[in-house]
């Protein structure tokens, strides 16, 4: 893997990742270290696929995070993102996996993932992990995903 201080998607033409194996997360400066604030990204059209049915799953991720010294750089994360279009995995690794690869990277003061399934086999399935207690002080919004309530 090369440096993750130089980006290497951002402002290149590059192919679509097989797999998250095959994706690359890069990181830039942070402008503003010491400054308490939330940085939130949505994906409202998530898709991977069962490991069981190789049926497409779709979720709603939403990430937050406290920077400290470095932000994800955003086209390697829709690019990581789309990878998992084509990889098999449960919905409680989908999310936590995501969360955890962000967390090695960034090393941010605070982040949280919630995965907002949609139905499989008639029951949604919503996957939250965070690394801990949110800073004391910090800003922080619902993540504005209603509970899925199906028909009616």
């Amino acid at each position: 893997m090369s440096d993750p201080l130089t980006p290497t998607l951002l402002g290149q033409t590059v192919a679509q990742p097989g797999s998250p194996e095959e994706a690359r997360l890069d990181r830039v400066p942070n402008p503003h270290p010491g400054t308490l604030y939330l940085a939130r990204f949505t994906a409202p059209e998530f898709t991977s696929l069962c490991p069981v049915t190789a049926q497409p799953d779709f979720a709603h991720i939403v990430i937050d995070y406290v920077p400290d010294g470095w932000l994800v750089e955003s086209k390697s994360l829709k690019m990581y993102l789309t990878s998992f279009r084509n990889h098999g995995a449960f919905h409680e690794d989908c999310t936590v996996r995501i969360g955890k690869e962000l967390q090695s990277l960034l090393l941010p003061r605070w982040l949280r993932i919630g995965g907002y399934w949609y139905p499989r086999g008639g029951i949604p399935i919503d996957v939250f992990w965070q690394t801990g207690a949110p800073p004391e002080g910090l800003w922080l919004p619902d993540q504005g995903v209603p509970p899925y309530r199906g028909r009616g």
